[in-house]
C-alpha cells in the first residue's frame, strides 16, 4: 500500500484507527481455549468486528512466535484475514544486518505480505536499508517510544544539546522517504510528538500508548497531525480486550467506534 492509498483510506473511513493485535492466551475469554486453534478464532472475531473503523492492524510478533511452528501458521492466516485495502503492521523490532536484515525483510513483506515492518535503528543504515529495497511496503523505525525504559537511551543529550531520537530522525530520513518510511512516537509523550514532527514534517507516525497506556487522542492531533493526517494511532489492549466474556467483539467495536467518532472529529478539525 502506497502512501496515497492509505491517506484514501484515512479520508474514506474517517479514521487514523490502528487496532493491536496482542492475543495473549492468558488474557483472550476463556470460552476460545477449547476451540481447534484459540488465538485465531481470538483475531477472527476482533477483525470482523473492528474492521469498519480501522485503517490499520498491528499484530505483536512475538504472541505469535512464542508459540512455535504452529504461532507462525496462526499468524500468516490472521494476515490472509485483514481486507486488502486495511494496512498491515508486522510488529516484529527487527534490526539486523547484511542478508540478516534482508531475509526478515523477506519473510515479512514477501512469505507473509505486510505491508510494514516495526525495525529497531540501533545498527544504523545497514540494519535498516534492506527493509527499504521492497516497493510499496514500508519500515516503521522506532523514534521516541513510550515505554518507561525510553529515556535510558533516547533523550540522552550529545555536546549540542540534541537528544539521540532526534539524531536518529534526522539520518534515517537520508535512507527512506516519507513514501516509505515511519516512525514510532509513544501516545504518552505530548508536547514532545510535536518535536518529532517539526523533525520529520512530512511522515508518518505510529503512535502507540493511547487507552490502556493513557495517551491523549487530542494531545496526540494537536500536536503531530499535518496535511495528510499523517498519524496512525494504535490501541491494542482498550480494544481487543474490552471485555473477557463471549461479547469480547461486540465490546471490541464498540471501544474501536467511540475512537474512530473522535477521530473523525479530530480529522474535521484540523484538515
Amino acid at each position: 500500500m502506497n502512501r496515497s492509498e492509505l491517506f484514501a483510506q484515512i479520508q474514506q473511513k474517517s479514521s487514523f484507527l490502528c487496532v493491536g493485535l496482542d492475543p495473549d492466551l492468558e488474557k483472550i475469554p476463556r470460552h476460545l481455549l477449547a476451540e481447534p486453534d484459540p488465538i485465531f478464532s481470538f483475531c477472527k472475531a476482533i477483525i470482523e468486528e473492528t474492521a469498519d473503523f480501522a485503517v490499520a492492524y498491528k499484530p505483536n510478533i512475538a504472541f505469535f512466535e512464542a508459540l512455535g511452528a504452529k504461532g507462525w501458521e496462526t499468524l500468516a492466516r490472521v494476515e490472509e484475514l485483514i481486507p486488502d485495502d486495511i494496512f498491515t503492521i508486522a510488529d516484529a523490532k527487527r534490526g539486523d544486518i547484511g542478508n540478516t536484515s534482508k531475509l526478515y525483510a523477506k519473510a515479512f513483506f514477501e512469505t507473509m505480505d505486510f505491508d510494514s515492518i516495526t525495525v529497531a535503528p540501533y545498527m544504523g543504515k545497514d540494519s535498516v536499508s534492506p527493509f527499504l529495497e521492497f516497493e510499496n511496503k514500508w519500515v516503521i523505525l522506532l523514534a521516541l517510544t513510550s515505554n518507561a525504559g525510553s529515556s535510558d537511551f533516547q533523550l540522552i543529550q550529545d555536546e549540542s544539546g540534541q537528544p539521540l531520537y532526534k539524531s536518529v530522525l534526522a539520518k534515517s530520513q537520508e535512507w527512506g522517504s516519507p513514501e516509505n518510511l515511519m516512525y514510532v512516537v509513544g501516545a504518552t509523550r505530548g508536547e514532545l510528538i510535536g518535536e518529532v514532527r517539526k523533525s520529520a514534517p512530512e511522515h508518518f507516525f505510529l503512535v502507540p500508548g493511547v487507552g490502556a497506556q493513557g495517551g491523549s487522542l487530542s494531545e496526540v492531533a494537536k500536536y503531530g497531525m499535518n496535511s495528510t493526517c499523517g498519524l496512525l494511532v494504535n490501541s491494542s489492549r482498550g480494544i481487543i480486550y474490552a471485555s473477557g466474556e463471549k461479547d469480547f467483539a461486540k465490546a471490541a467495536r464498540r471501544e474501536a467506534e467511540k475512537l474512530q467518532v473522535e477521530m473523525k472529529s479530530l480529522l474535521e478539525q484540523y484538515l
